[in-house]
């Protein structure tokens, strides 16, 4: 009985966010494992006072001993990792999915140049099937998010004309010859390693090409590679299911090993985002109790900074954030970590001071070899690669640059949309609104015909044959 009451305790404190929990017994062995949209309501109704309604779930909260969280940035990439333990574990309490034909597949079909479609059941047609699956909607939405990393084409008439999958970089349009069939062949294959749980070479394709792209100036292929690069990186550093720990235990282990004034509760990390100096914006996250606190992330605009400076940037981002904690009298952190080097904890280490914030533990870690440095410390704190203390750190800096970088790219799509299209006849700030918010992209207004036009974003056909006939002169 006091097995299941720390159980009920430790799911009231669960985050209300998506992931995977995986029960496991005395042993360590995982003997259920499910997804969530929130792995707080999914567990305190696994554990609920009342009793269950069924044997099955009775003799699974029998056994529970221990629950192990993963945290996932939707509920569709909890599928697919659910998916994935499931095979890996065979876990006795999970359904048996032996019905194929009721369940849904992740289908790559085995024509020249393949699509990725969901399917119910397999048949003895060639392709590759990933599955299955416990729930069709969010398999629909995981492949959304799949085409957006590994472009494939949807048609089902081939050859044709490029549709506006392409126009938004949701397919490379091998209708049109603008894509070799290696090339294509390649994405295929590194979709179905991510889909075998394969990330290694994948990772290493993906650096080789982000050098490339960075060689060649093509910066913001080079930064979204990076960010495929970190997030892939991320799933291959996780430890298997049995050895990770309490997100108590880690930040307890945290506070040991680097020798902190208390245990960090509460970090925040802090970021800046800018290409060449253009649009520069900083980013703080907020983690508590080791898990993200959303309504605690805020996004800056740098103001004071012309051209190149990073660590004047940081310096801004610095003062703006805590000046504010101290003027209203916020939460404060036990931990402010910074994404960058020696240089860029300096300048937060000053900043800090120059505005009189009471002394805090400040760490910073370093993208290249993920070493951590802290003032007063003349050589880095360099932490084993499957440390769990390291995990965390590289997630709470990984959290703070995608909040930046993404922050960064809204207003970099924005402004190009608006540069481009002030030039148009009867285009004005409330038919730019209508057009970003129907296209979201210069290259998706440009391919959209005057019927879209109208439709979508709701112009007048005036202004629709304007637009059409500029991308044409264009």
């Amino acid at each position: 009985m006091k097995a299941l009451e720390r159980l009920r305790d430790f799911a009231a404190r669960c985050p209300e966010l998506p992931g995977v929990y995986v029960i496991e017994d005395r042993a360590g062995t995982p003997i259920y494992i499910g997804k969530a949209k929130s792995l707080r309501a999914r567990l305190k109704t696994h554990f609920a006072a009342s009793r269950p309604a069924d044997f099955k779930a009775s003799l699974m909260r029998r056994d529970a001993h221990r629950i192990r969280l993963i945290q996932t940035a939707t509920e569709a990439e909890a599928l697919l990792l659910e998916a994935s333990l499931i095979k890996d574990h065979h876990p006795r309490y999970n359904k048996e999915l032996k019905d194929d034909k009721s369940y849904p597949f992740l289908k790559i079909t085995a024509e020249e140049f393949p699509r990725m479609l969901v399917t119910r059941g397999r048949r003895p047609d060639g392709a590759r099937y990933f599955g299955p699956y416990t729930s069709a909607r969010l398999l629909k939405e995981a492949v959304k998010f799949l085409r957006v990393h590994y472009p494939m084409r949807t048609c089902r008439s081939f050859p044709g004309k490029a549709c506006l999958m392409f126009h938004i970089a949701q397919c490379p349009a091998p209708c049109e010859g603008r894509v070799s069939r290696e090339e294509y062949r390649k994405t295929v294959r590194e979709l179905e390693g991510f889909l075998a749980g394969r990330t290694e070479a994948l990772v290493r394709s993906l650096a080789r090409r982000m050098r490339e792209a960075s060689a060649a100036k093509a910066y913001e292929t080079a930064a979204v590679l990076r960010d495929q690069i970190r997030a892939l990186s991320a799933v291959a550093a996780r430890p298997g299911v049995s050895e990770r720990k309490d997100p108590a235990a880690v930040l307890e282990a945290a506070q040991d090993t680097l020798h902190l004034r208390r245990r960090p509760e509460r970090i925040e990390a802090l970021d800046i985002s800018n290409m060449a100096g253009e649009n520069p914006v900083g980013s703080v996250v907020v983690f508590v109790g080791g898990v993200p606190e959303r309504s605690g992330y805020r996004k800056f605009k740098i103001r004071t900074v012309g051209g190149i400076d990073d660590y004047a940037m940081m310096r801004e981002l610095v003062s703006r954030r805590y000046k504010r904690v101290l003027d209203e009298g916020a939460p404060a952190p036990d931990l402010i970590l910074i994404d960058g080097g020696r240089g860029h904890l300096t300048a937060a280490e000053g900043e800090l001071g120059r505005i009189g914030y009471p002394p805090v533990d400040l760490w910073s870690i370093a993208k290249e070899r993920e070493e951590l440095f802290c003032p007063g410390r003349s050589r880095p704190v360099v932490l084993p690669p499957n440390s769990e203390i390291l995990n965390l750190l590289r997630h709470v800096r990984d959290e703070a640059h995608r909040f930046a970088i993404s922050f960064y790219r809204k207003l970099h799509a924005r402004k190009l949309v608006l540069s481009r299209l002030d030039a148009i006849p009867g285009v004005g700030p409330q038919t730019r609104r209508r057009l970003w918010k129907a296209f979201k992209s210069i290259d998706a207004i440009r391919a959209a015909d005057r019927e879209s036009l109208r439709r979508l974003a709701g112009i007048s056909p005036r202004t629709a044959k304007n637009i059409e006939e500029y991308f044409k002169r264009d």
